[in-house]
């Protein structure tokens, strides 16, 4: 990602620097040099976006992994317990020492599930900020589109006469 925007930099820089055409707003470019930055661009974006998909699947590979750890510590806690309670002289320990194991499992478990959530929400948050600012773009379309056909209204009607004028003859 770090080559692309090194890439769009170069690509701005080269607009900036480019020389402006007389009573223009138009600059001159080399259309060779643009367009070989362009292409640059091109081949880099996919590799980027592949990195980009990479990560997501990388987050979502660390979830699961989580997950499969906490089942897997649930399951060798149940198993730890039951060897336990076979040794009647230990019964006590086994006793105390799978419900701790159980409670740090379910802690764990507890914890990546908040930690998901807490993603999510973040997700959805920022998605519902930029639905307001959208809807509250729209609105102000909306009134601006109805506040000009009422001055339109407006100007095209004649005014009405006073009550107590004398009507002409």
């Amino acid at each position: 990602m770090d080559a692309v925007r090194t890439k769009l930099d170069e690509v701005v820089r080269l607009v900036e620097q480019a020389r402006t055409m007389p009573m223009s707003s138009s600059v001159m470019l080399h259309r060779g040099e643009l367009l070989g930055h362009l292409a640059e661009l091109r081949s880099l974006l996919p590799r980027a976006l592949d990195q980009a998909r990479e990560v997501l699947v990388a987050r979502d590979a660390v979830v699961e992994q989580g997950r499969r750890e906490a089942e897997r510590v649930l399951a060798e806690a149940y198993v730890e317990r039951d060897r336990l309670v076979q040794q009647t002289d230990v019964w006590q320990h086994a006793d105390a020492e799978s419900a701790r194991l159980l409670d740090e499992a379910r802690a764990q478990v507890e914890t990546m599930r908040v930690e998901v959530e807490d993603y999510v929400d973040a997700k959805l948050a920022n998605f519902e900020i930029v639905l307001h600012k959208t809807l509250a773009a729209v609105e102000r379309g909306r009134a601006k589109l109805a506040g000009r056909s009422d001055l339109d209204e407006l100007a095209g009607a004649e005014p009405d006469p006073e009550p107590d004028a004398p009507l002409p003859r």
